[in-house]
């Protein structure tokens, strides 16, 4: 009997190129998981792929044998120049696109392959040169692939897999047109293989596939069969002033090996920092504005487990990979009710299970409707936890600086501009910062 997370699908039994066969075998993979075993027949048969799976569920694996399968089986046309990308794979954040690079190489380990991964804010001749030696699948986020295709590094003329992760979130990080601009690059859809995969595919993210893809078929992994199922979901009721001490309360009655705690505004992240500091808890803070280099080593850090709390923005709700996280805390609800979803995917990964505690405080109470009814259920409540605030043994932890806004000029924040320095101005509702 196969594991709860996995599908009777074997890799065995598809007609998978013998160096994949060869690489699953290595990696001790037998079976697909639900996403794998609707997808990959699909694609092996030459089909045009939409597919939707909460995160965690083998999405990445899915498209990467998919494209693997098809270089290998298809050698390129005569003459053409054997150093540039036949596979392009674009991902909305620097976490995912690493993610997807390090199990390309590793499911590929047997094929001989070229791969490179780029991504902005470090490495840049170090990926420019990765690109000019030459390759066969192409990784990166949009700008730096941008970047580097208007210097002419390489060209899209000979790709025959064009791969979309998380083409929701792309829309969120306004990343649609240069997708676009991409893709008018490239061989016409019939051409190529297409492949869109995402946590939700909704009616934008729909739109973009049939516009972009061969006529793609739209595939879904039932609720039933998903994450999120085995997620212990709780929520907590508490006041805005008492939320610190909650945190540490918490954290002080559970083993915080790999906790994540998911704050909506980057200086609120800091202040749970330096107050997790302050109890004794070694933490740190992964936001959009930290440099590269300290990203990648913070989350090394955090899956080692030399660092066991890590308070993040939602650049981390997505596409990272990080085994065995115990606890995803929110201690601000989301505005926006996916990536409620996201956040609480980071743990239960693989076929474990997890806890997922949600605080509801008196700014973002709002959301919980919202989210509620995108996922379905109510969230249960769990009125015991408000015993075990910390009380007695609580130090508040400093406040972070105050920054004004880049660009700022004289005369307060905008510089003049009508309404600038107004939280939500002109956007309906209050901010959201990642």
């Amino acid at each position: 009997m196969q594991p709860a997370h996995l599908s009777d699908t074997a890799f065995a039994d598809l007609p998978l190129h013998p160096s994949l066969q060869l690489g699953l075998q290595k990696l001790g993979y037998t079976n697909c998981t639900p996403i794998q075993a609707l997808t990959l027949p699909r694609a092996l048969n030459g089909e045009d792929l939409a597919g939707q799976a909460q995160t965690g569920t083998g999405k990445s694996a899915a498209f990467l044998l998919a494209a693997m399968n098809h270089l290998l089986n298809t050698p390129r046309a005569e003459g053409a120049d054997v150093n540039q990308p036949r596979a392009i794979m674009l991902a909305p954040t620097r976490e995912l696109a690493i993610q997807i690079f390090k199990d390309a190489e590793q499911l590929g380990s047997e094929t001989g392959l070229r791969m490179s991964v780029v991504y902005g804010g470090t490495g840049y001749d170090a990926q420019r040169t990765s690109i000019t030696n030459g390759l066969d699948i192409l990784i990166g986020t949009p700008g730096r692939l941008i970047d580097y295709f208007k210097q002419d590094i390489f060209n899209l003329k000979q790709i025959a897999v064009l791969v979309l992760d998380e083409a929701d979130r792309m829309f969120d990080l306004g990343f649609i047109a240069d997708i676009r601009y991409l893709i008018r690059k490239m061989p016409a859809p019939a051409a190529r293989k297409n492949y869109l995969f995402s946590a939700t595919l909704s009616h934008r993210v729909l739109e973009l596939a049939y516009e972009h893809m061969n006529n793609p078929t739209k595939v879904e992994v039932e609720p039933d069969q998903v994450t999120a199922e085995r997620v212990r979901q709780t929520l907590v009721h508490v006041a805005n002033d008492d939320k610190q001490r909650l945190l540490i309360g918490l954290l002080r009655h559970h083993d915080p090996l790999r906790t994540l705690v998911f704050v909506n505004m980057k200086r609120d992240a800091e202040q749970v920092e330096n107050t997790l500091k302050a109890n004794g808890f070694e933490a740190a803070t992964l936001s959009g504005d930290v440099a590269q280099n300290k990203r990648e080593r913070l989350l090394q850090d955090f899956k080692d487990g030399k660092l066991p709390v890590l308070v993040a923005t939602d650049v981390a709700a997505r596409g990272l990979h990080i085994p065995a996280v115990s606890h995803v805390i929110n201690y601000d609800l989301p505005q926006d009710a996916e990536d409620y979803v996201h956040r609480i995917g980071r743990t239960a990964r693989a076929g474990t299970t997890g806890d997922a505690i949600s605080f509801c405080c008196e700014t973002y109470v709002y959301s919980l409707p919202d989210i509620e009814r995108y996922i379905g259920m109510r969230i249960p409540v769990d009125h015991d936890a408000s015993d075990l605030m910390e009380k007695e043994n609580f130090v508040q932890g400093a406040r972070p600086e105050r920054r004004p806004p880049s660009g700022a000029r004289r005369g307060g924040p905008g510089g003049g501009r009508p309404g600038a320095g107004r939280p939500g101005a002109g956007r309906g509702g209050p901010p959201r910062r990642r």
